[in-house]
């Protein structure tokens, strides 16, 4: 299927026909381009908007970005505004096609990037790839970035998932370090059964059916797939043997591993408190994760971390390579500037300070100031890591929450060959649309 072929699909299409109504032509940018001027010097009284996704970027960062934006630029501003996941394809459906609503710059997850590139709603920024980085960009990122040609996101920050896990427990339950994802799953369910230090309500792993990207790590660590592409066509793979007997071992953590099966999203999004407050004794989650555990535990010694091991011993298994970039809108009020405020993102400072919250930064020459245990593995996990379908179809997927259902499901107990063959033939008809 063509990229132009895709697009007239995805315009069509009821979760992103919302944003054709506002921009001036699709897949074209309504800001200057390369060879216009780019002098701001005279321009004051402006205010750059960035929308920054909860979770993302450390306060510290923001207050950076801000202050050493008007200090670059004297007599404008740079203003943050923080954005819940929940909700918000939707709110950039609306807000991106406003001519007078769209912010500036705008964080997205890396499986969202390609629906709104493919539909006009971001300006191209090839001018600026060597400015802020070039090669050493996180490269994979800019490959999803790139739509007909034109790069419309540079990447933000990566954060691929490992293992976090005490090592007291595990060591007072006599349960050795896992070294097959069998035995991983083995662990949490024998952990939670020990319960070593008596704790009320204790769990042995967290795992919740709502933190998609963690369960889905553990699907892919197990060999499990959503779906590939071959000779132009999406062929779902939930069906698959080697997907069945992954999402089978998925649920049976859900089963008897975890107590937060069916956690709300308003709780799974400070997930690391459970483990700081002694009620569970693994967690899939990223260096930003990591950061969070109380320093009490690690000057303790009682925190590990470790890649999700694969089904072979020894072997690492693939997890999702989670992470966001940054899009400059075709809509923005302040474009020039907007690219002001992009060379401060990717200066070395902002860069070294998303890597010490935890996160690969994308300008990748920058990842050595990650501090911590996480950081000792960072690399190998993110080596191993994968995407899902980068097609902007998978937006619509997202967008109908077909994949949160689908693991509601599955740690609701219902037969996995059932749902599996359900979301499948989801996945056969949204991915391949006209």
């Amino acid at each position: 299927m063509s990229q132009h072929t895709t697009r007239r699909r995805v315009i069509a299409l009821a979760t992103a026909c919302v944003l054709s109504l506002g921009l001036a032509a699709c897949g074209k940018s309504s800001t200057p381009d390369a060879s216009a001027s780019s002098d701001t010097s005279a321009v004051t009284g402006k205010t750059v908007r960035v929308w920054f996704m909860e979770g993302s970027i450390s306060d510290d960062a923001i207050a950076y970005l801000e202050k050493t934006f008007a200090e670059q630029n004297p007599g404008n501003t740079l203003k943050v505004e923080i954005q819940p996941w929940d909700g918000i394809v939707s709110k950039l459906q609306t807000s991106l096609a406003s001519k007078s609503e769209s912010p500036d710059l705008v964080e997205t997850g890396n499986t969202q990037t390609a629906v709104f590139a493919s539909v006009g709603a971001f300006a191209p920024v090839d001018d600026l790839y060597n400015k802020v980085g070039g090669d050493k960009l996180i490269q994979s990122f800019i490959d999803a970035g790139r739509w007909d040609n034109k790069l419309y996101a540079l990447p933000l920050y990566a954060g691929a998932r490992g293992i976090i896990y005490r090592k007291d427990l595990f060591e007072k339950a006599n349960i050795a370090v896992p070294k097959t994802i069998d035995e991983l799953a083995d662990a949490a369910i024998k952990l939670g059964k020990a319960n070593p230090d008596n704790v009320e309500g204790f769990s042995g792993m967290y795992l919740s059916a709502v933190d998609i990207h963690g369960v889905e790590s553990l699907m892919f660590a197990g060999g499990g797939d959503y779906a590939t592409l071959s000779n132009g066509k999406w062929q779902e793979k939930l069906t698959d043997p080697a997907t069945v007997a992954s999402l089978e071992r998925v649920q049976k953590i859900f089963k008897d591993g975890t107590a937060y099966a069916m956690d709300s999203s308003a709780s799974q999004k400070s997930f690391q408190k459970y483990f700081n407050e002694n009620k569970v004794g693994i967690l899939v989650g990223t260096g930003s994760v990591a950061k969070k555990i109380d320093k009490e535990l690690w000057d303790a010694g009682k925190v590990g971390v470790m890649p999700i091991p694969g089904v072979k011993e020894g072997s690492i298994g693939q997890t999702f390579a989670g992470g966001s970039s940054i899009s400059l809108a075709s809509n923005a009020q302040n474009p020039e500037l907007a690219k002001k405020a992009l060379e401060v993102i990717f200066s070395e400072k902002f860069q070294t300070m998303v890597a010490k919250a935890g996160w690969t930064p994308g300008n990748t020459q920058y990842g050595s100031a990650s501090e911590g245990a996480f950081a000792d593995i960072s690399t190998t996990v993110i080596e191993n890591s994968k995407l899902t379908p980068n097609t902007p179809q998978w937006g619509v997927v997202a967008g109908d929450n077909v994949i949160r259902d689908f693991f509601t499901e599955i740690a609701q107990g219902k037969d996995v060959k059932t749902v599996a063959k359900d979301a499948g033939a989801k996945l056969d008809t949204t991915l391949n649309k006209q």
